[in-house]
């Protein structure tokens, strides 16, 4: 499987006129196992430039490709970073040569915020939507989970903050499928930080 997600990723970055750095694939490899292995619940934190969400975007991308079905949500502390996210994924979809049959003719969501690829019917939810750690997550149902950075300084400054941060995170468990898989990406902002709760 992994093999899938490097030739995928390899073939952007050809795209790009690049050369896929090393550390991409351990991001990638580390990805992937959370994915398709029990709990299905990970990590993820980098230096800084690592090149960490780019990586995230490609596999988001990789997975619509190998399971159109795939709902997928994105979260972070403000709505623009969470649809900075859905934008990159939408970009590698719109040009990656792997994904050309995804892209629907009538782009009716195909926007920055939400988009839905060609996929079996009879889905209620986008492919890939984003959310603000505070708006309106009701009802939703994802298959896969990214958490890109929902905890920054403005999340977390307080230890009422911090309280509310992890029950807002907390309600993910029932929009998460039974199977489903959720990522945390980002990097501690407090010493009482979201990413040593084992919960």
């Amino acid at each position: 499987m992994i093999t899938e997600f490097y030739n995928f990723l390899d073939k952007w970055n050809q795209v790009l006129g690049l050369q896929t750095p090393k550390h991409h694939k351990t991001i990638m490899d580390f990805l992937v196992s959370v994915w398709a292995k029990e709990p299905h619940k990970g990590l993820l934190m980098a230096f800084r430039h690592s090149g960490k969400s780019t990586v995230v975007g490609i596999f988001a991308a990789c997975v619509l490709y190998l399971r159109p079905e795939t709902r997928i949500l994105i979260l972070s502390a403000e709505s623009g970073l969470a649809s900075r996210m859905v934008s990159h994924i939408k970009n590698i979809l719109e040009n990656h040569p792997l994904c050309t049959e995804l892209i629907p003719s009538n782009k009716k969501e195909w926007a920055q915020g939400r988009i839905t690829i060609n996929r079996p019917i009879g889905i209620r939810e986008p492919s890939v939507i984003c959310q603000g750690i505070h708006g309106n997550i009701t009802g939703m149902r994802a298959d896969l989970i990214i958490c890109d950075d929902v905890e920054v300084p403005n999340t977390c400054n307080t230890a009422q903050k911090r309280e509310a941060l992890r029950e807002r995170l907390r309600e993910l468990d029932f929009i998460l499928s039974p199977t489903g898989t959720m990522i945390y990406i980002g990097t501690p902002h407090t010493m009482d930080t979201i990413y040593r709760t084992k919960e």
